[in-house]
């Protein structure tokens, strides 16, 4: 089931989209996928979703009824098709340079009854992009499903990427005093499934309450420039015989560990404020 049928980005394309994502912290791209692709995506998600669940340290909590899962790229039929698109490979060798890498698979699912997440962002400012303004990783996230209002949209602050956050809590908190400001900022997103965004998780954003009585499963794929340093937050890892199934274009990128048979992850990447769920609407 190809996906990769787009062109590449223009010159003109890529530069828009790297200039947006510096400017706003964040990129969307209309119909990068076809729906039946999604619904295949969809339904890996859920499989490992309720593996998880049923495990130990399977997935985290991200706040009430708000859960993220880390898995290996194995566990879903299309990650070469993900990995591979045009789009992402243009955007990311752009920002982060044509020998970066996939640290992170998972995904977010919140369900119905999840409330509102605190502001924040998903890890401390590197210094590099505190002396330099130069982003050190993306993500990429793939909804699973149509957006709307009563799921509990995500929503971001535009051009929050580059507050320095030395006063945030655990560098990644905002304090409340700030909480106005963000709402006046911010920008809910409603990505309907095909879509994909690209953006920069220094960017201050948050999960709203989930009203509905439907789950909102969001695919994240994490990428790092060299050097970064996010992949020690994680446990990726392929097997040999899956590896040989992949080309190049991603193998290039895909430096995790090489192994006979894959070990189930337990999760690790907990973000200490969101599974308290301490936040204001």
């Amino acid at each position: 089931m190809s996906t990769n049928d787009h062109e590449p980005l223009t010159g003109e394309q890529c530069a828009e989209a790297v200039e947006q994502i510096r400017t706003d912290g964040i990129v969307g791209f209309k119909g990068a996928f076809t729906r039946e692709w999604v619904r295949q995506l969809g339904e890996d998600v859920d499989v490992a979703f309720q593996e998880a669940l049923a495990r130990p340290g399977g997935a985290v909590g991200r706040g009430p009824q708000r859960y993220y899962v880390e898995i290996h790229p194995e566990q879903l039929r299309g990650f070469a098709e993900l990995a591979g698109h045009p789009w992402i490979t243009g955007v990311a060798e752009a920002v982060l340079g044509p020998e970066y890498e996939i640290v992170e698979v998972g995904f977010d699912v919140p369900l119905p009854g999840a409330q509102y997440q605190p502001w924040h962002r998903d890890f401390p400012m590197p210094e590099e992009t505190k002396t330099q303004q130069r982003l050190t990783s993306l993500a990429i996230n793939v909804t699973t499903v149509d957006t709307v209002d009563e799921m509990g949209p995500f929503e971001i602050a535009p051009g929050t990427q580059w507050e320095h956050g030395d006063d945030f809590e655990h560098q990644m908190f905002p304090p409340k005093s700030e909480y106005d400001r963000y709402r006046a900022l911010a920008v809910r997103k409603y990505p309907q499934m095909g879509d994909l965004s690209i953006r920069s998780a220094l960017t201050i954003h948050r999960g709203t309450e989930n009203r509905s009585q439907l789950s909102r499963p969001v695919l994240v794929l994490g990428l790092d420039a060299p050097g970064a340093g996010n992949a020690e937050r994680h446990d990726l890892a392929v097997t040999s015989a899956y590896r040989e199934t992949l080309p190049a274009a991603v193998l290039d990128h895909l430096h995790c560990p090489v192994v006979d048979e894959l070990t189930p992850i337990t999760q690790k990447h907990t973000i200490e404020g969101l599974v308290m769920g301490d936040a204001d609407s």
